[in-house]
């Protein structure tokens, strides 16, 4: 008799310790899991995939969005600051909501295609990171677009025929043509073949479409836009030292004729990216572009010594703080927060 109730109490005490056991994991997974109000939201989870309506981007609730966010410097040079961590802490710390990818397209700058890994980890890291990419075809010592239009064609089919299903993926075509290069004869035709190649695969990502003179002439196009296509924007880059009232006018002047305008590079130093800062212009052109819900990217991301480069006397590559942001750094975080 002594020995079943022994059992019998053996047998209870497993019971309970399997009850208590469960008891514990069912806690723990609750705790895991997060609450309604716990869950995370991020520029893409809330807005979705953009679309142009007129002069503005649209998320896809419908409502007007401006993308705010900042442009790395050249991937070849400059490729530590294309990491998971820089990119969250960007979004989390200083507000932004896209980066740039600024992959040059001339050889004679180093264009290689080892550095289509480097977009492809930049594409993978805003995705974690719930924030919106541009990948740049960065033309800038090529001048023409033409010069290497078969591997900017190349480029993009490799980079549509990945990222065709992602929301946060907006392509750039002609970072910035210039020289003897006009609108009508070497940048619209281009445009419309590059245009072709990406909507073959990907049918409504927004292209932002480069203009002449470095990317300023956007009166000349508003003249002349392309035609038959969605969601198709115009670069207008400005340096507030240099570009002012007269590059204001044509900005004006292209957004009453109804262009759609993406600020997709600019900065306060001078149009050469060094010298004296004019943050009073800045302000005004910032200012103008929020009104308007024109979105801007902010150019660059790097230490490099020059007064456009965000970050100073620091190797770190996420987690700055503010004594190593350049004075156009600090500047960009006030222009963030308005």
């Amino acid at each position: 008799m002594k020995k079943v109730i022994e059992s019998v109490i053996l047998i209870g005490v497993i019971v309970l310790g399997l009850l208590f056991v469960n008891y514990l994991y069912k806690n723990n997974k609750k705790e895991e899991e997060p609450k309604a109000n716990e869950i995370e939201t991020t520029p893409v989870s809330l807005h979705g995939k953009l679309s142009v309506n007129g002069t503005n981007i649209i998320d896809k609730n419908g409502n007007t969005f401006q993308l705010k966010g900042v442009s790395t410097h050249g991937l070849q040079w400059f490729p530590q600051y294309v990491n998971q961590d820089a990119f969250t802490y960007m979004r989390d710390s200083w507000g932004i909501n896209a980066v740039r990818l600024a992959m040059y397209s001339n050889p004679n700058d180093g264009y290689n295609k080892q550095l289509h890994e480097i977009v492809n980890k930049g594409v993978e890291y805003a995705k974690n990171a719930g924030i919106y990419v541009i990948i740049d075809w960065h033309i800038l010592n090529d001048g023409n677009p033409n010069t290497n239009k078969q591997s900017a064609i190349e480029f993009f089919r490799e980079m549509t025929s990945k990222y065709k299903d992602y929301d946060n993926v907006l392509y750039e075509i002609c970072n910035e043509p210039n020289g003897n290069v006009t609108w009508e004869r070497d940048i619209k035709p281009y445009a419309e073949d590059l245009i072709g190649e990406i909507r073959n695969v990907d049918k409504d990502a927004i292209i932002i479409v480069g203009t002449p003179t470095w990317s300023q002439d956007v009166d000349i196009v508003a003249k002349s836009p392309i035609t038959g296509q969605n969601n198709i924007m115009y670069a207008l880059h400005f340096y507030a030292a240099t570009h002012k009232e007269t590059l204001r006018q044509k900005m004006t002047t292209a957004l009453q004729s109804g262009l759609p305008i993406f600020v997709s590079e600019f900065g306060i130093s001078d149009a050469s990216g060094n010298g004296n800062l004019d943050k009073a212009e800045a302000d005004t052109w910032i200012n103008l572009l929020n009104q308007n819900n024109i979105s801007w990217m902010c150019w660059n991301l790097s230490n490099k010594n020059e007064s456009s480069a965000l970050l100073k006397n620091t190797d770190k590559v996420t987690g700055w703080t503010e004594e190593e942001l350049s004075e156009q750094g600090k500047w960009l975080l006030e222009a963030l927060k308005k």
